[in-house]
This record gives C-alpha cells, sequence and structure tokens, in this order.
C-alpha cells in the first residue's frame, strides 16, 4: 500500500470542544476510541481514478458525471484531487484493498477527524501547525476574503504542495472535501459508540429529484471554494451519496 500512513489509537474528544462556532451537529464533544489504522498520505488523484477505472470497469455512479467533466475539464486533470460520489470512492477503496489483500475503505468519521488532529489533539486546522496561513501552508485563494466569503472560482492543489499535519498527512485542511463512510444525522454525536464508531445504522432519505430518493453522507476538511473556516478538523458537511460536487474528494484507510 504505497503512501500509507500510520496512525496509533488512542482515546480522544471527538467533535467541537466549545467556542468553535461550527454547527449544532459538531457538539457533544464525546469520547471515542479507535483501534490502530493506516490513512493515506494523500487525495486520491484523478489520475489514480482514471488507472482504477480502466483496470476495474467501474461504471460511475455519480449523477451528471459526464455532464460535469465536458462543462469543467480542467478540474479533472490527472494531478487533482479526484471528484467523486461517496459510491464511486467507496468502489475505489474497496477495490484497492482487493488488489492488495488488505482491508482497505473509506475512513469512517472517527478515523479521519483523529488524523487530521494528529492524534486526536485540540487543533482547529489539520496545518502543520494548527493555523492558517495562505500561501505557506494552505492555498493562497484562501486569503482574508476568500476566509469569509469563499472563492468559486479557484482550483484545489494538487495534492503534496504545502506542509503535511503533525500526523504527516496532506490537504486535510481546505483542499477537497473527503468523503467519509458514514451515514449522517444530526444528532448522532448524542449518542455515538465510544469503540470504533461507525456512523448511524442509516440515513434519512431526502429527495434528489422527482419521485427520486438516497440517504446523505459525510465529508470532511472543507473544501477550496467555500470560507476558510469551514475547513476546521470539526466541521461536517452534509451531501447526498450521489452527488459529486466538483470540490469533493476523497481518500482511504486500511485497518
Amino acid at each position: 500500500m504505497e503512501a500509507m500512513v500510520f496512525v496509533e489509537g488512542g482515546a480522544f474528544m471527538m467533535g467541537n470542544p466549545g467556542g468553535w462556532a461550527m454547527g449544532a451537529d459538531t457538539i457533544p464533544a464525546h469520547e471515542v476510541v479507535l483501534d490502530d489504522f493506516f490513512i493515506q498520505k494523500y487525495e486520491v488523484t484523478q489520475g489514480d481514478y482514471e488507472i482504477f477505472l480502466d483496470a476495474s470497469g467501474h461504471s460511475m455512479k455519480a449523477r451528471f458525471y459526464d455532464d460535469k467533466r465536458k462543462e469543467s475539464p480542467e478540474r479533472f486533470s490527472a494531478e487533482l484531487p479526484a471528484p467523486v460520489s461517496w459510491h464511486d470512492a467507496k468502489a475505489f477503496c474497496l477495490w484497492l484493498g482487493e488488489q492488495s489483500n488488505q482491508p482497505v475503505d473509506l475512513p469512517t468519521e472517527a478515523q479521519w477527524e483523529y488524523a487530521a488532529r494528529s492524534g486526536g489533539k485540540p487543533v482547529r486546522h489539520a496545518t502543520d501547525n494548527g493555523e492558517i496561513e495562505p500561501g505557506r501552508n494552505v492555498s493562497i485563494a484562501s486569503g482574508p476574503k476568500a476566509a469569509l466569503y469563499g472563492d468559486k472560482r479557484a482550483m484545489p492543489d494538487a495534492p503534496g504542495r504545502y506542509p503535511p499535519n503533525p500526523a504527516g498527512l496532506h490537504d486535510m485542511t481546505g483542499n477537497a472535501a473527503e468523503w467519509v463512510n458514514d451515514y449522517y444525522a444530526p444528532d448522532y454525536y448524542q449518542n455515538s459508540e465510544r469503540m470504533n464508531p461507525q456512523g448511524p445504522e442509516s440515513g434519512e432519505p431526502v429527495t434528489i429529484a422527482p419521485g427520486l430518493q438516497e440517504p446523505e453522507r459525510v465529508m470532511r476538511g472543507g473544501d477550496y471554494q467555500g470560507p476558510i473556516i469551514n475547513s476546521s478538523t470539526v466541521s461536517r458537511r452534509v451531501v447526498p451519496e450521489s452527488s459529486m460536487p466538483l470540490s469533493s474528494g476523497f481518500r482511504c484507510v486500511k485497518n
């Protein structure tokens, strides 16, 4: 498994520790205990994903995938994080596990946050120093104006351009919003399991088109288009599982 970083398990207080205005679904902070795991050092690139498509014959599940590729071809450059739906990200990770005969999957929400916080430390951003310094440890597009209003014209950075967090992981703040395995429930933190939580057993269906409903999943880490404050290590983004925001991306874990 190339570019996997070992993360030693342990206990941490998952969620908003208080004083971070990140939404009601980030509280209460609650103790979680995780086993050891490995997580990819970088976001999966479009080039990586094209290799998977060619080798596996996977059929994209993202709605309007072809239309989005035609409308924004530059967003699908080989060196950039791959924008996909939850289904497509999940398929890549499971395929990677099949090729290596290893238990590979999308990270749980708890694994993602623990890794972003370098072992559960109380840091607001997954940068080398826990702070946002545009042009040094995050994209210059995340400057003061974008910090407040976002930047709809920006592109994500190629993975690895800026320093990693202390755990050795790149781009977990404000690059591509990363899919995690969990269904979404706004009150899940009130009744989360303590040991290796897997998220809710199901998600509340939402209407995505006339006569079509599907559950929502969680994305973490903010994204290059939105206000940089939303890239907090505890903020949560909710997206229907077949949607494919151009600001999306993902990485896999080995359990």
